[in-house]
């Protein structure tokens, strides 16, 4: 997610550094350069020209070319007018007065509006709510079976009714959450390749009948400025209260993201970073500035953390790093509470200078489920004691996780290595965050 975009940046913050003092005929042909990269990530050319109209004014002012470090002084306004663009506070989805709460989702077809309504019922749950999904989407082969197996997944109900209509689907499903004491609706809803008039309709019928709290436009983060355009159409049309991008975790320019708060004037609430249900993560815009520009986001990493750490166990683990007496059967659990967390190069792009400094490193998640399959095929004593895996038993390791002896030997030397600096980070009396140790491979 941006990381195209954070290179660019990062570049061209590098030089604008090395400038030293700073004339205006300076700031303005740096914003020219900041220009042609918003565009080249599809940020919509009004929004990119009002961006840096705003930037411009704020820094050809004399208290920025005249002071220490006006380059410095040039990228933090960057960096608040990013915050600005974004949506300045993320905010807490609207309740109603009365339960339930409902949850409209809508957005055309492709976007991935039904694994939205599940990952919204997974994060609702999971903040204590007590929702209940709606398979409204009536028009897509298998989207009731889909939402179906969702609500499986995660745990929560969902009403179907195939060969109904969506409006009696809906009011069933109102009916049965005030039954149940169930405090949040979330419907899904049927989309189309593109915005018309029988959609529309349809979706009106539904938002007139149902009162939502919240009526949330999910868009397609890799589809740029067509997932731009086609929120402004739903929102004139229809009128919408928020936005979920999906599929940020792919190779997505950025351009929506910094675009479609702008041209709706409604905010981002969540993105989705995965295909897991657990993969939904709040839209904090001053987080993902940072982000952009390559400055980590170290809170919501720490989120992260405490949401799979067992604090406790953290602690006893971070008194064996610093003994140096951790296992691999400890590493094992480190490894099993890191996946939890989300994809590696996600968590990697959240501390401070990692993109730069594993720039052009590929993070292959199949590595980490190989590290596991080789612990996994050592016995319980090998795990606690690897120093008594010899030849024969390395062998017999690399039979049992199907990879080859060198791959056990590369393991056991960067454990042996981990083990070696954690020793002398032990006796200079640093602690490791989250008591995480750092991963081989």
């Amino acid at each position: 997610m941006f990381n195209e975009l954070t290179d660019k940046l990062d570049g061209f913050f590098k030089k604008l550094r090395g400038r030293g003092k700073l004339t205006e005929s300076d700031v303005k042909a740096a914003l020219r350069e900041v220009r042609r990269i918003l565009l080249e990530a599809d940020v919509n050319f009004k929004v990119a020209r009002d961006f840096l109209k705003r930037v411009e004014t704020r820094a050809i002012g004399e208290e920025v070319l005249k002071s220490i470090t006006p380059s410095q002084q040039v990228i933090k306004i960057i960096h608040d007018e990013l915050v600005e663009l974004l949506g300045g506070n993320w905010s807490q989805l609207r309740r109603s007065k009365e339960a339930p709460s409902v949850y409209l989702m809508v957005g055309l077809q492709g976007a991935g509006k039904t694994t939205s309504v599940g990952k919204l019922g997974v994060y609702l749950k999971k903040h204590g709510m007590r929702p209940l999904l709606a398979a409204c989407d009536l028009q897509r082969p298998a989207a009731v079976d889909q939402l179906e197996i969702l609500g499986q997944q995660a745990g929560i109900k969902v009403i179907a009714k195939q060969g109904s209509t969506p409006l009696t689907v809906a009011r069933e499903a109102k009916l049965e959450a005030k039954l149940t004491g169930l405090d949040t609706l979330i419907v899904d809803t049927a989309g189309r390749l593109h915005v018309d008039d029988a959609l529309m309709a349809e979706l009106i019928e539904l938002k007139e009948e149902l009162r939502p709290a919240e009526t949330i436009f999910v868009a397609d983060g890799m589809t740029g400025q067509d997932a731009v355009n086609s929120a402004r159409a739903f929102n004139e049309q229809l009128g919408i209260s928020g936005i979920i991008l999906t599929k940020m975790d792919g190779d997505a320019r950025g351009g929506a993201a910094l675009s479609i708060r702008e041209v709706t004037g409604q905010p981002i609430r969540f993105i989705g970073v995965g295909e897991k249900l657990e993969d939904l993560d709040e839209f904090h815009p001053a987080r993902q500035a940072n982000r952009i520009l390559g400055l980590g986001d170290v809170v919501s990493l720490v989120e992260k953390a405490q949401e799979v750490i067992d604090i406790e166990e953290a602690e006893k683990l971070a008194i064996k790093f610093k003994k140096a007496q951790f296992d691999l059967e400890d590493f094992l659990d480190q490894l099993r509470q890191i996946n939890k967390m989300g994809p590696l190069e996600g968590l990697l792009q959240m501390i401070p200078g990692a993109s730069k400094a594993l720039k052009g490193v590929e993070v292959d998640p199949s590595e980490m489920k190989h590290v596991e399959a080789i612990i996994l095929s050592m016995t319980p004593d090998e795990r606690r004691r690897p120093q008594i895996i010899n030849g024969s038993r390395r062998k017999r390791i690399a039979r049992g996780c199907g990879l080859s002896v060198q791959d056990v030997n590369r393991l056991l030397n960067q454990f042996l290595q981990m083990k070696k600096m954690m020793k002398r980070m032990g006796k200079g009396g640093k602690g490791l965050p989250f008591g995480f140790g750092p991963m081989p491979g």
